[in-house]
């Protein structure tokens, strides 16, 4: 791609504040005549757009204007060129893109997971979204989010809580804090990463720049693994986004109960060829990494009692679940001495393997589940236990 003119660089700027790339027919315009020969058509009709004030007030900014042909622009959006023909109904390439940050948007872009979701997020998806942003950027991968209320600001957390680099694709302005609260977020973002944004300088966060951004957070990105979405979530559209970029679209499963996570299951259930069930950093990377970075799974035998020393399981093995016994018939039972077993009756209590009641001691449930390797066969029948 050649490297971009001055010329062309401000009509770019230009057509962003007055027209925004949002509208599917100044990208096809710009794509066949070029920035300069469509702004000089439109000039006229938009007297107050001054491109060099814009430029000079994000350099004050410590910002940049991000255009295709620069070394900073990332490859990974090209993608938007090589899409088929068709009804000019979606936005396509961005004019240029309005960078704060210290990142460099091209090297960041070369391992990039998009993590998504809904603003009224439950306590379950905020820690699943930072779990698995933390993972993704202790792995070397750039998370990126909106910034939004809910799962994206968890996404963020996450990455910066691994000292990891995140972008934010903001639907206003890159100088406009929004939401406001977290005007803060956003500092940390920027020290670490990158605020970016294809709206100009100034400009508010109109409800339907959201959806518009939506693609520039799936295009930039290998894949996106939606955490939460109710049933009209405006995370979906993301999701709609990745598909048409041939991204791969990953999804985490909720509680069947929580209304939060309708969205993500009806996913996995329609789309299910092009969805994957996720649960963690690792399977995440197996599904967009290189070769070699595959998840490891625990063995599937795993039981709460493996990895107990054998006297241990042996005690579990001959103790009651449905009524209590003391320490001393325990000793009896196992022919050791009672103040052997009394010994380990705290340590088990504590990890959830033993219920202590006022006449003895019980099975939980947790308890009750058998190690991999069987039983040691000194336990009594069900009926006596």
């Amino acid at each position: 791609m050649a490297v971009i003119g001055d010329s062309e660089r401000l009509a770019r700027a230009a057509l962003s504040r007055a027209i925004g790339s949002d509208r599917p027919a100044i990208g096809v315009e710009v794509a066949r005549r070029g920035a300069v020969a469509v702004w000089a058509g439109l000039r006229d009709r938009h007297p107050a757009v001054d491109p060099e004030r814009d430029l000079r007030l994000l350099a004050g900014l410590g910002g940049r204007f991000i255009c295709p042909g620069d070394p900073e622009w990332p490859s990974s959006l090209d993608v938007f060129g090589r899409l088929p023909d068709g009804p000019d109904t979606e936005p396509g390439e961005p004019l240029g893109l309005w960078a704060r940050g210290n990142g460099d948007l091209s090297q960041l872009c070369e391992r990039a997971v998009a993590v998504v979701g809904s603003r009224a997020a439950t306590a379950y998806g905020t820690t699943v979204a930072a779990d698995l942003a933390s993972g993704l950027a202790d792995r070397g991968w750039t998370v990126v989010s909106g910034a939004a209320f809910g799962i994206d600001a968890a996404a963020h957390h996450g990455a910066l809580a691994a000292s990891g680099p995140t972008i934010a694709v903001l639907a206003g302005g890159v100088d406009v804090a929004y939401p406001r609260a977290h005007a803060d977020l956003l500092a940390r973002i920027r020290d670490n990463g990158l605020v970016i944004s294809e709206s100009a300088p100034g400009s508010p966060p109109y409800r339907g720049r959201f959806l518009t951004r939506n693609r520039i957070i799936a295009a930039l990105t290998r894949g996106t693994v939606l955490v939460e979405a109710g049933h009209r979530s405006g995370a979906l559209n993301t999701v709609r986004h990745a598909r048409r970029l041939g991204r791969v679209v990953m999804v985490v499963p909720g509680p069947v109960t929580s209304v939060t996570s309708v969205g993500c299951h009806r996913l996995l259930r329609t789309h299910r060829e092009q969805t994957v069930l996720v649960t963690d950093a690792a399977e995440v990377c197996e599904e967009i990494g290189g070769i070699g970075e595959l998840a490891e799974y625990p063995p599937a035998d795993t039981g709460s009692r493996d990895g107990l020393p054998e006297l241990v399981r042996r005690m579990l093995d001959v103790m009651p679940a449905r009524r209590s016994v003391g320490a001393a018939m325990l000793a009896q039972r196992l022919g050791e001495r009672p103040e052997t077993v009394q010994a380990l009756m705290g340590p088990l209590v504590v990890e959830g393997l033993v219920e202590l009641r006022n006449d003895g001691y019980r099975l939980t449930a947790l308890g009750r589940a058998p190690s991999a390797a069987g039983t040691s066969g000194r336990c009594e029948p069900a009926g006596r236990c």
